[in-house]
């Protein structure tokens, strides 16, 4: 069922307070709208939002559209930023502008292409879709983590999943990039992987934040 981009804009809102905040309801105030506004009266005729004493409400079909829509929106920033290299300061505008663009399908593939990411580049989590379920049933993959490699596998970086930015730019200093070379040697006792000409040793903790793009 289409909705407008507004109405999905608010779907998402919605579902970030209630599956990540915490609240079971929702003013308007809330997520900066107001109760006339007319994408509320779309989703309420369309039965995906229930709106009483002023609080609204997402309905079994509004929550399922508003997943989805989180869903895009956070691969749309994980497009962008790792395979369009969009810098931080424009990300949010161009992702929420890109995901309007993504449907069912067009998502799973870009999903697929990049390795079933689990975080978006602010470290929000990325809803799993079909597709992350038969890739880890089937062990299909194109972007992986290092710590899943076998040794001498190889491929190219293709993006870093850093809890904060001193791990980031501990990686980067050690040449660590995306679009960078990049081997797997030995995983015990320690990962060792070679970049470049210079092998490096790191623990798992560090090996699970590089997601490399697999050479077929």
């Amino acid at each position: 069922m289409e909705i407008s981009n507004q109405a999905q804009e608010i779907l998402e809102k919605i579902w970030i307070e209630v599956e990540e905040r915490g609240n079971e309801t929702v003013t308007p105030d809330q997520i900066g709208i107001s109760p006339d506004d007319g994408a509320i009266k779309e989703l309420i005729d369309k039965e995906m939002l229930a709106l009483r004493d002023d609080r609204l409400t997402l309905t079994p079909r509004g929550h399922e559209e508003a997943r989805n829509a989180i869903r895009r929106h956070r691969l749309a920033e994980r497009l962008l930023y790792d395979v369009l290299e969009t810098g931080s300061q424009i990300l949010e505008d161009r992702a929420c502008k890109f995901e309007h663009l993504l449907y069912e399908g067009i998502d799973e593939s870009i999903c697929t292409l990049l390795g079933h990411p689990k975080f978006c580049p602010h470290g929000k989590p990325i809803p799993p879709g079909e597709c992350c379920l038969r890739a880890r049933e089937t062990g299909e993959r194109v972007v992986s983590a290092l710590t899943d490699l076998k040794p001498g596998q190889k491929g190219k970086i293709a993006y870093l999943q850093a809890r904060n930015s001193r791990e980031l730019q501990k990686l980067m200093a050690m040449g660590i990039l995306p679009g960078t070379p990049i081997e797997l040697r030995r995983r015990f006792p320690s990962y060792i992987f070679k970049v470049g000409y210079t092998e490096y040793a790191v623990d798992r903790e560090t090996a699970d934040q590089i997601y490399v793009r697999l050479e077929r």
